[in-house]
């Protein structure tokens, strides 16, 4: 077994969007870390994400998140390895917008798969890496605030990573391990070609839209601050103080 205690930063979902985003961000502001791990199904985008990271070196692991026997890979790998991980980030996700029957059992139970399965087996297979001062950083959603009717499933996991990112933050707390929920609203990425099916992403979500960029400069640095949730942008806080005030009935008659 190799003894290699290198600074590492694990970043899944990173072949797009916000995790391609998260890791390049991350080569840039820690000098600290040696190597950066990036998962994702895609190989040929992860290599072209390692081209875009000349500062460090990458590690590309092409694993497909709803697979027990890659996850048990990625288990081993940490195994041989012996990092010390000092940022991880679950950015791995999907999302599809439509009624329940619309999008089927498949696409539904492949959600809470990749969403909430995968993203909880990372975390508690990283925890036993992580060495003080560390964060783990969980991209959930401004849709976790709130049931979605026409996106039920998607926000219904992001509920979950949501509250389980904010337990887990207690339970590590002595370990001066910093969790963080990042609850971005409509983040103008890949997300919603893929969401789309019948149905198009709502026309007021549009004018909301925001940039990833600043989105994961905001969450990198609540993540340095030991914030519990990190929220991009007027928009969402608001949102988020309502979902808090106003029952959730009427907040849904007008969304």
């Amino acid at each position: 077994m190799a003894i290699m205690n290198k600074r590492i930063a694990i970043i899944t979902g990173a072949s797009s969007g916000m995790g391609k985003e998260f890791a390049i961000q991350i080569a840039r502001r820690y000098s600290r870390i040696e190597e950066i791990w990036v998962i994702a199904r895609r190989k040929q985008a992860l290599c072209e994400l390692k081209t875009l990271i000349p500062n460090k070196t990458v590690r590309v692991l092409p694993l497909d998140l709803t697979k027990e026997e890659d996850l048990l890979s990625y288990r081993k790998l940490l195994f041989h390895e012996q990092p010390s991980v000092r940022i991880l980030v679950n950015a791995a996700g999907y999302g599809k917008i439509g009624t329940i029957e619309e999008i089927g059992i498949k696409d539904s139970t492949g959600m809470v798969d990749l969403n909430c399965k995968s993203l909880v087996y990372v975390t508690e297979a990283t925890l036993p890496y992580m060495n003080a001062p560390s964060n783990i950083i969980q991209l959930a959603s401004s849709a976790a605030f709130l049931p979605q009717p026409g996106f039920a499933v998607y926000a219904a996991t992001k509920s979950f990573v949501h509250s389980y990112t904010r337990a887990l933050r207690k339970e590590v707390s002595n370990r001066a391990i910093t969790v963080t929920s990042v609850c971005p609203g409509p983040v103008d990425t890949e997300f919603f070609d893929i969401a789309e099916g019948k149905h198009k992403m709502k026309w007021y979500k549009k004018f909301i839209l925001v940039k990833k960029e600043k989105v994961v400069a905001l969450a990198l640095q609540d993540a340095r601050n030991r914030k519990e949730v990190s929220v991009y942008g007027l928009p969402m806080k608001l949102y988020r103080i309502l979902t808090k005030v106003l029952p959730a009935s009427l907040i849904l008659r007008f969304i």
